[in-house]
């Protein structure tokens, strides 16, 4: 970590960036909301900050990892339920750190795990601030923060997690409009973020080893929306919210196929309308709460050798989005970066079908398009259709093919049982909405 670390502080300084029938515990739950906001760090382009998160990620690949899911990977809690809030690009939870408490707004984030504040609102010292001496940095392709590691008392909801590891920016580049990031995603993502190198305990694991939920498991409800600002969404702390769901949840083991088996990855096909279209070959990509789009990936001839020993008759590589485009009949936006169709297009518009385990969930055409009300938010035009499934900006076969972000995950419930490295989902009364 240390080499990297340096390496990191000198640059930034310089630039001055598997089913099953649940068991449930019956424990008292507590609602923490999250609300999604229009990310104000002046991106015209989603898609393109989208891609410089999708870029980093798939960097990050970690050696040695092996995904496996538990004999008892069902096994889902009642838990603590904390209510965030819907900002139209990403979604933020209300975090108090300290005694007493100041409120920070966070980046809900699965696809990240150190939690840390001092983007917006300056981090206060109190009685519970202990200073660990360690330095601490992290790169979010769109973003990025240095500073120091502390350990503080986090409250998040009803839920006071007490000697909680916390990163307090000194410099923090592309996070304007909120304070930090509240990291949801597999513990080893924080390995060797920090000067003393190891892993840090997210609140997730901190909360656990606390006793404070039966379950390192956290729930997700996303609602869409066409308001900017609406706290119109859920965490769930060591569990899951039954009343948010409209049938069963559905379990399958994290991917093992590297690099997304190192964050909430899993396995999955994509095809298109009643025709079944091929969109996207059964690959592995990850879930994200963090990125805003549905992202999936071109073709490459780099790697058709690899592939023509395999198939002889291939020519060219699978590009799933060039299938999207095609089936969809939309034109690439300058502006958005997104595809843009007409409104006899959208007349015409069938649902994708994402095909995970066992299960298909259906992405309606109404899911498939940018709230209309919003359009200005993304640099579109008032009475313009945009689709939000977008170019990942790298070829399939690399081993992390897709990202199933908030767009997606706002029409299911979203499971992360972190100990039993498994995924969750499951239709909601949002599934069909037609709300865009």
């Amino acid at each position: 970590m240390k080499p990297f670390f340096t390496i990191f502080a000198i640059t930034a300084a310089a630039s001055v960036a598997v089913s099953a029938n649940p068991i449930v515990v019956r424990d008292p739950i507590v609602t923490f909301s999250i609300a999604r906001r229009f990310n104000s760090t002046g991106t015209a382009n989603i898609v393109k900050a989208d891609q410089a998160r999708a870029k980093v990620l798939k960097a990050r690949s970690q050696a040695d990892k092996v995904a496996s899911i538990d004999t008892a990977a069902s096994k889902i809690f009642s838990g603590i339920n904390v209510p965030v809030t819907n900002q139209a690009t990403f979604y933020t939870a209300s975090v108090g750190v300290g005694t007493p408490p100041t409120s920070y707004e966070l980046i809900v984030d699965t696809g990240s795990s150190n939690t840390w504040v001092g983007a917006g609102k300056a981090y206060v010292e109190t009685s519970s601030s202990v200073d660990t001496g360690a330095a601490v940095a992290v790169s979010y392709g769109s973003g990025f923060f240095f500073g120091e590691e502390y350990t503080d008392t986090i409250t998040v909801g009803h839920l006071v997690v007490k000697r909680q590891s916390i990163g307090v920016a000194v410099f923090a580049s592309g996070f304007n409009g909120v304070d930090g990031i509240l990291g949801l995603g597999p513990v080893d993502l924080t390995d060797n973020t920090t000067s003393t190198g190891g892993e840090i305990p997210t609140v997730v694991d901190s909360a656990f080893a606390e006793g404070l939920i039966h379950a390192k498991v956290v729930g997700v409800s996303f609602e869409p929306s066409t308001k900017a600002s609406v706290t119109n969404g859920e965490l769930t702390f060591g569990g899951v919210d039954y009343t948010k769901v409209a049938g069963p949840i559905k379990y399958v083991p994290i991917t093992s196929t590297s690099p997304a088996s190192d964050y909430v990855g899993i396995d999955q096909s994509i095809t298109y309308g009643s025709s079944r279209t091929l969109i996207l070959s059964a690959t592995a990509g990850i879930t994200d709460t963090g990125t805003t789009l549905v992202l999936i990936a071109s073709g490459s001839s780099i790697l058709l050798a690899h592939f023509t020993r395999v198939n002889p008759k291939l020519k060219t590589l699978p590009d799933a989005f060039a299938a999207y485009q095609k089936a969809t009949g939309g034109v690439l936006d300058g502006n958005t970066g997104l595809l843009k169709i007409t409104v006899d297009q959208f007349a015409k518009l069938e649902s994708l079908f994402f095909h995970i385990g066992g299960t298909t969930y259906e992405f309606t055409p109404n899911a498939q398009i940018w709230p209309r009300a919003l359009n200005a938010a993304i640099g579109g035009d008032a009475d313009g259709i945009y689709l939000v499934t977008a170019d990942l900006g790298s070829p399939s076969g690399e081993g992390f093919d897709f990202i199933d972000g908030y767009a997606f995950l706002e029409r299911f419930y979203y499971v992360y049982d972190s100990s039993n490295s498994c995924v969750g989902l499951a239709k909601t009364n949002f599934t069909y909405a037609k709300i865009n």
